[in-house]
């Protein structure tokens, strides 16, 4: 089994930029469809990129004309990926690519799905035409951007991100409201996307101003098609107070709101909470208190990313201001993965469901949500930097890793993890060490582990005269940061030992 690990880093296609309608399939005159392999790597299906090749490697003598034909010529190495991917990925592969989805199949609530992937409620979910073309894409449902009776005016940017080396979104950041659309015209969004995609799931969010309109708002969605409703109480955006994450700040108004909700339809109610409180729980219970069915979480994160150092304005500057706003992205998966965990743990969530997201971009990040409590996955951020297109890649990944470890069903994972999760770190075993291991043929001598331990740990790490790091076992405490630094992953965890330390 090889899902669990890189064979081929996204390091190693780190000038790829997963184009659209990818130039180098183009130029590829054997069928090897180079960009769709690059994009399977890049959201970590190295497998299925090497399983789904042509039976014979025309890359080994190709004049590489994908490259020439690449938007970055000669900056990726795309004939070497898919020769590793003939003669080391497939190699290893032990398990075939599963021949359906079935394994896949899940409920929201009890709302048959053919996946646990839904669209979270922001822009990729706002008009019928991109729900549609998400639904054809393969997402088994959308929780359509809220529905309100406000008067939204949007801000112009409403967009800033932090970006990585490889200039791909880490943290993004939007001060995005709710719809722009009238109640009216998203009612009739509804009405023809049951008609014409009858089995895939509309989840509708909703936000009210008092209880007599969370009540009627729940009404109009299930008498329009929609087959659970969810209850924003957690945008960090809105113009007026007491509205959005104002609400899923203070346990009361979240009961009462979700009682509203319920007395309003006869569908599924789920909660979305706020991650903008210490502890998610108290939140959590009162809205079981109040009906609900299930909670969603996270909503995005209250922050201000980056300041113009000319201007003085934070971004997205508008005529000059700017404003605290909503976090999200792969930086914010830790924040959510511990606040699914703990409304996984509480106790007046058992049977009821969890909708998970924040941060996921690939199916690993999925299964995390899953092992963690999560019944459904819900995305935006990657959606917005990658597309509709990356539902191929969750769907794959996450069907392979459950073949090739016996579930017969996605249901089968959720919350696996949760016992091994503690709220302190009281709990955990001090007596042992795990010290570090150099793989000396991975090794290129930089010295990252020395420089790391010597400034930043605990001086237990020399180079000698060959640029080869040696271990100083006693002065190391274990607490590798060496593995988590080398470039080329070759500081691996050792062996476990006794240690008279306290």
């Amino acid at each position: 089994m090889i899902q669990g690990r890189d064979i081929i880093a996204r390091g190693d296609m780190i000038r790829c930029a997963l184009c659209a309608e990818a130039p180098c399939d183009a130029g590829c005159a054997a069928g090897v469809r180079p960009g769709e392999r690059l994009r399977r790597i890049w959201f970590g299906n190295e497998q299925a990129a090497a399983l789904t090749l042509p039976e014979e490697n025309a890359c080994l003598t190709c004049r590489a004309k994908c490259e020439e034909a690449c938007v970055r010529p000669g900056e990726v190495p795309i004939r070497e990926t898919m020769n590793r991917l003939y003669y080391q990925v497939q190699p290893e592969c032990e398990t075939e690519l599963p021949e359906d989805e079935e394994r896949l199949r899940c409920d929201l609530c009890g709302i048959p799905m053919e996946n646990p992937f839904l669209l979270s409620s922001s822009v990729v979910a706002s008009t019928y035409d991109m729900c549609a073309r998400a639904f054809e894409a393969g997402w088994a449902g959308v929780c359509f951007k809220t529905i309100c009776s406000l008067d939204i005016r949007e801000a112009s940017p409403r967009f800033s991100a932090i970006k990585g080396s490889d200039g791909g979104i880490i943290g993004f950041k939007n001060i995005e409201q709710l719809s722009d659309h009238s109640v009216a015209e998203n009612m009739e969004i509804f009405r023809r996307l049951k008609e014409k995609y009858p089995r895939k799931v509309i989840l509708a969010s909703i936000m009210g101003k008092d209880e007599a309109e969370w009540s009627e708002l729940a009404r109009e969605c299930e008498a329009n098609g929609a087959d659970a409703v969810e209850l924003n109480f957690s945008c960090p955006n809105m113009m007026e107070d007491g509205l959005g994450s104002d609400i899923g700040q203070i346990p009361e108004l979240v009961e009462k709101y979700t009682a509203a909700a319920k007395r309003g339809c006869g569908i599924p109610v789920i909660a979305k909470l706020t991650p903008n409180v210490d502890r998610m729980g108290p939140a959590a219970a009162a809205a079981i208190r109040g009906g609900a069915d299930g909670i969603a979480a996270i909503n995005t994160i209250k922050s201000i990313v980056g300041v113009n150092i000319h201007t003085y304005v934070t971004a997205p500057a508008v005529h000059g201001q700017s404003a605290v706003g909503g976090y999200s992205g792969n930086a914010v998966k830790p924040i959510a993965l511990r606040f699914i965990a703990e409304i996984g743990q509480e106790a007046a969530m058992r049977g009821k469901h969890i909708s998970g997201m924040g941060g996921i971009e690939t199916w690993r990040d999925a299964l995390e949500f899953l092992l963690l409590g999560a019944g459904s996955i819900q995305i935006t951020t990657a959606v917005m930097q990658y597309g509709y297109r990356i539902i191929d890649e969750l769907k794959t990944g996450l069907n392979l890793y459950l073949k090739e470890k016996g579930f017969t069903s996605v249901r089968d994972v959720i919350g696996l993890g949760l016992d091994t999760v503690s709220g302190t770190t009281d709990v955990l075993e001090r007596g042992t060490v795990i010290y570090p291991q150099f793989e000396a043929e991975k090794c290129i001598g930089c010295g990252r582990c020395s420089i790391s331990c010597m400034d930043g740990g605990h001086q237990a790490i020399r180079m000698d005269e060959g640029r080869r790091p040696k271990l100083n076992g006693a002065k190391c405490v274990g607490c590798h940061l060496c593995v988590l630094v080398c470039p080329q992953g070759a500081v691996v965890p050792g062996t476990r030992r006794v240690t008279k330390r306290v």
